[in-house]
């Protein structure tokens, strides 16, 4: 800065006092500034720590309400208000009398909510823990320290966390049911300790009659896991809703599952429930189903079969058999009366959840207790096939009624490559070995003759004795056939099986051999490679019964709803295929099969003051359970099916019944009997209509 200063147009020379005294004497400014001061330093950290901490608030903020803001809205929401579905009581099944074969019971279930259990692991491990102890559950399969004694099955955090892979967070998760009213009463109390979990009560199915009727009605239970996304297309919650799975709880589910209410309620974070909103929209129950079963020719014919085989075994002293069917049908409409298949097994115990070790046991069961062997044994029929035989022959001319073949006991069918050599030949026995003497059709059928049935089916070419020209393969499959064996017979029910007609062709892919006569004359009496179930044997002989109307087997009689309208009504359904034999014809083959009852193999089925008509039955086989039993040893007979089929009265038919004792014996002996019991039981009651 310059020292001299202008006054009044003159330089005035300032001296240094006088430039202090105005305050002139300070230096000039550097061009660098000073240094800051230590203090400056700490107020631009924290200004800058100040800046950080609002950019993180905001950052968070920005990802809370912006990234996930819709997650949080909605878990907001749930925690006030949630959508809650309301069970529908499962519809009732009767029997055609009105009495009820089910009953819907109190079910106490333990459910999670993923979402309201603690965000902290620990938290959230201790509420397993607790719970585990509570329903002796284990809290995961994986860690065997986890699972409490007596525990089995998926473990608590292992239904959970699969509930939470699929996106099931919200949801209501069924960890266990049928929890004992007391254990439930104790879990309801713990539940403000347990957050996330819920005591539900719902309706659990009980079956009065158990193992009685189990095979037709089935059991209720989860919805199995492979069929899951099925369901929920059809609006079921795969985690919480039973279905019928078998029978005909399986058969009529839309029908017997009802529509579902539905109620909004206010809860807390814990997803306790605090108060309903609004009026709740009630459930609507399922509709009933009343079934043509008779509860009482039921029982008839479980004991008496029950009984049979007991005694069978008995009187063996080793345990032949613990395996067969009885079934009972209106031949006029095809309407089901009883149908029983041993050995059975407890649906209750499905419905209520089964233990690994009962159900193994079941499985394991070499007779399958689990099995309807009514509509799924496929064997062998024997004689009561001979049925279809007479009925052909008559229609094709091959027979009349007063056609005369005599059954020496044996005959011989020559080797086509060695024909002159008898030697080389094929030797047949009939039952009765001492043979039968000349038959005609009605004793050919009251007495059963092989022989008369093996000439009958395949004729009898043989050098010094007279020709006969028997039906041959061909119109064999074709009769058999058009009576509905090889095929469903589209029951109600599930698990039926075909059966199985044997033909040349068939025979040729299937063993790469032509087919032979011998193979002919098994088939005309039921045997060899025709296959038949219980259930398709009794519709050939309602159809006998009947005039010629095959008809489709039906359980269900109708259907109502809560009111008792009809929903769904019953109508005999006629088989698309026609039994093209005629009415004298079958009439011929109801006289032989009355002359049985009367005088030939089944007299122990009379019953006083009814006409009875009935065929029976015995059949070679031999299976894997008869090897695995060694009933099929060397050097042992063949073990045998014991059959019988009946009709009754035979001049207006309004039941038919077939009895089959899997390696029971002899039918006369061993199937007759059952069927007695239950003929008695149907006309000590009900009286013939004319």
């Amino acid at each position: 800065m310059s020292n001299k200063l202008q006054v009044a147009g003159e330089e005035w020379q300032m001296t240094t006092e006088e430039q202090r005294a105005i305050g002139l004497d300070a230096q000039p400014p550097s061009q660098k500034p000073p240094e800051p001061k230590p203090l400056q330093m700490r107020q631009l950290s924290l200004y800058g720590l100040i800046a950080l901490v609002f950019a993180i608030f905001f950052a968070r903020l920005f990802y809370l309400q912006v990234m996930r803001g819709a997650y949080f809205t909605e878990k907001a929401q749930i925690n006030r208000n949630r959508l809650v579905q309301i069970d529908a009581p499962r519809g009732i099944i009767y029997d055609r009398s009105g009495t009820p074969l089910v009953r819907n019971i109190p079910d106490f279930s333990v459910t999670i909510v993923p979402a309201y259990l603690p965000d902290d692991d620990l938290a959230e491990m201790e509420v397993y823990r607790k719970l585990s102890l509570l329903l002796n559950m284990p809290i995961s399969t994986q860690s065997a320290s986890t699972i409490p004694s007596g525990g089995g099955g998926p473990g608590i955090k292992d239904i959970v966390d699969k509930a939470v892979k699929e996106g099931q967070n919200f949801r209501p998760i069924l960890i266990s049911n049928d929890i004992p009213r007391e254990m439930a009463m104790v879990i309801a109390e713990q539940t403000m300790k347990l957050p996330g979990v819920q005591m539900q009560v719902n309706a659990m199915r009980l079956y009065p009659s158990g193992s009685l009727l189990s095979q037709v009605l089935g059991y209720v239970g989860a919805i199995p896991e492979q069929e899951a996304q099925d369901y929920e297309d059809k609006g079921y919650d795969r985690y919480v809703d039973r279905v019928g799975l078998t029978g005909i709880e399986w058969v009529a589910e839309s029908y017997l599952k009802g529509t579902k209410g539905r109620k909004y309620i206010e809860e807390d974070v814990a997803g306790r429930e605090i108060s309903i909103v609004g009026e709740p929209d009630p459930p609507a129950p399922g509709n009933n189903v009343y079934l043509s079963i008779d509860a009482g020719l039921q029982q008839v014919a479980a004991e008496a079969l029950q009984a049979q085989i007991n005694q069978i075994n008995r009187i063996q002293g080793v345990e032949q058999t613990q395996s067969g069917a009885a079934i009972a049908m209106n031949p006029q409409t095809g309407q089901i009366l009883a149908m029983v298949s041993l050995p059975s097994y407890d649906n209750n115990l499905f419905t209520q959840g089964i233990s690994q070790t009962a159900y193994q046991a079941y499985k394991d069961d070499i007779y399958r207790p689990l099995f309807n062997h009514a509509i799924g044994d496929q064997v062998q029929p024997g004689s009561i096939f001979k049925m279809i035989p007479a009925s052909a022959a008559l229609e094709e001319k091959v027979i009349t009624p007063r056609t005369i073949i005599n059954d020496p006991g044996t005959i011989v069918i020559p080797n086509k490559y060695y024909p002159n050599d008898p030697g080389q030949g094929k030797r047949l026995t009939c039952w009765l070995k001492s043979g039968h003497g000349n038959m005609d059709l009605l004793h050919g059928l009251a007495y059963s003759c092989d022989v008369y049935f093996w000439q009958v089916g395949a004729g009898y070419d043989v050098p010094n004795q007279p020709r006969f020209d028997g039906l041959g393969i061909d119109r064999l499959v074709k009769y058999s056939q058009m009576f509905g064996l090889g095929e469903l017979t589209s029951v109600d029910l599930p698990g039926e099986a075909k059966g199985h007609v044997p033909t040349t062709t068939w025979y040729r892919r299937t063993y790469g051999q032509t087919w032979a006569t011998g193979d002919t004359y098994n088939f005309a009496i039921g045997q060899g490679y025709l296959l038949a179930t219980p259930l398709q044997m009794l519709n050939v002989t309602a159809a006998v019964a009947n005039g010629g109307t095959l008809y489709k087997p039906q359980i269900i009689d109708h259907i109502t709803d809560l009111d008792g309208a009809v929903v769904r009504a019953f109508k005999p359904q006629p088989k698309p295929l026609h039994i093209d034999v005629k009415l004298e014809n079958l009439q011929l083959v109801q006289q032989g099969m009355e002359a049985a009852v009367m005088w030939g193999t089944a007299t122990g089925a009379q019953v006083p003051g009814i006409r009875v008509a009935g065929k029976t039955g015995t059949a070679e086989f031999c299976d894997d359970v008869a090897v695995k039993l060694g009933f099929c040893a060397t050097g042992r007979v063949l073990p045998q099916h014991a059959w019988f089929v009946s009709f009754a009265p035979v001049e207006n038919p309004q039941i038919a019944t077939i009895v089959y004792i899997y390696n029971g014996g002899q039918g006369s002996e061993q199937a007759v009997p059952v069927t007695k019991k239950m003929l008695d039981y149907y006309f000590g009651r009900t009286k013939p209509t004319s």
